[in-house]
């Protein structure tokens, strides 16, 4: 099933920011999701932004596995006029770290006769929030686990010289890669009416069961690791239910319940430290959902139908 998720406030925030780059902005920071840090890089504000240095912040490190996050670290850094930290949003002092690396990326600004203009964006629930409240030593935002809480824009001074403009969260119309529909899904990015928590908990299950068995094992009392990576991962949803006694009237497993178990564990970082994918998978995802999208374009303009393959309308 493919996961879509662009309310109407995101279209706002979307013109918003337009008009915002409009007037000026030297360095953009990115806040991504350490657990799923190709899922979570909004390809829209690529767009929007190209040619701009930029700040990526891989944010929830201490969720995610460390190995992995050097990988991405790296991906990141690799690119032109880019720059890559990994960091926990309410860590004491992100400042002593952010600031030197954004005038790093802008050196021809700074100082009151040139003020430096930040800009900070990202998908909803990534720590946004809780970054600029650190960052101010105050709570200039709201902060909570239910994506798309902040809905306008803040101009905040986070130093003599230097201003960051704080946007909404924001997806992009069309969430072409399916994994990535997943991981933003499972993370907690997209609106829960926008997706089904069992259909969700099943593909992350599976992304679990291929990389990190052994967590999955200790956490709900299963048995061999090896056993469980072979396990399809609708069964290991039922295993998580029978475990937890997660029994509905009539001794039918509740794989609600379960799905929300597992969603909650993942979440909250009780499973252990976990990323969902690789550098070389996200881009492999991206190249054939680009393919599929070639092949559906070319196929509508010859007049023929792809069957099942119409685009999916954002969620209201």
């Amino acid at each position: 099933m493919a996961i879509q998720w662009f309310p109407g406030h995101m279209h706002t925030t979307r013109l918003g920011l337009v008009k915002r780059l409009k007037t000026g902005i030297d360095v953009v920071i990115e806040l991504l999701d350490a657990r799923l840090p190709g899922a979570s890089a909004n390809p829209l504000l690529a767009q929007l932004t190209a040619g701009k240095p930029a700040l990526k912040l891989l944010n929830k490190q201490d969720l995610a596995d460390p190995a992995l996050t050097a990988a991405w670290l790296a991906h990141y850094n690799a690119q032109p006029e880019t720059r890559a930290i990994a960091l926990d949003a309410g860590e004491a002092a992100p400042a002593a770290r952010l600031i030197p690396a954004c005038r790093a990326l802008a050196p021809l600004r700074g100082g009151m006769v040139k003020p430096l203009r930040v800009l900070v964006c990202g998908i909803p629930n990534v720590g946004k929030s809780t970054l600029v409240n650190t960052l101010m030593r105050r709570k200039a935002t709201k902060t909570g686990d239910e994506a798309g809480i902040t809905r306008t824009e803040q101009a905040l001074l986070l130093a003599s010289d230097l201003t960051l403009f704080d946007t909404p969260g924001m997806l992009w119309p069309r969430i072409s890669v399916e994994h990535s529909g997943y991981h933003l899904a499972a993370s907690g990015a997209i609106g829960r009416n926008a997706y089904d928590e069992q259909e969700v908990a099943t593909a992350l299950l599976e992304r679990l069961q291929a990389r990190y068995a052994g967590l999955l094992a200790a956490r709900y009392k299963l048995p061999d690791p090896a056993a469980l990576a072979a396990l399809p991962p609708d069964a290991m949803l039922e295993l998580v239910a029978k475990q937890r006694g997660l029994v509905q009237a009539g001794g039918r497993l509740n794989l609600q319940k379960a799905a929300e178990v597992v969603l909650n564990d993942f979440r909250a970082g009780t499973l252990g430290r976990i990323t969902l994918e690789t550098p070389e998978e996200h881009m492999r995802w991206t190249a054939e959902a680009a393919a599929q999208d070639a092949l559906r374009a070319r196929r509508k303009k010859g007049g023929t139908k792809d069957e099942g393959a119409d685009e999916a309308e954002p969620a209201a």
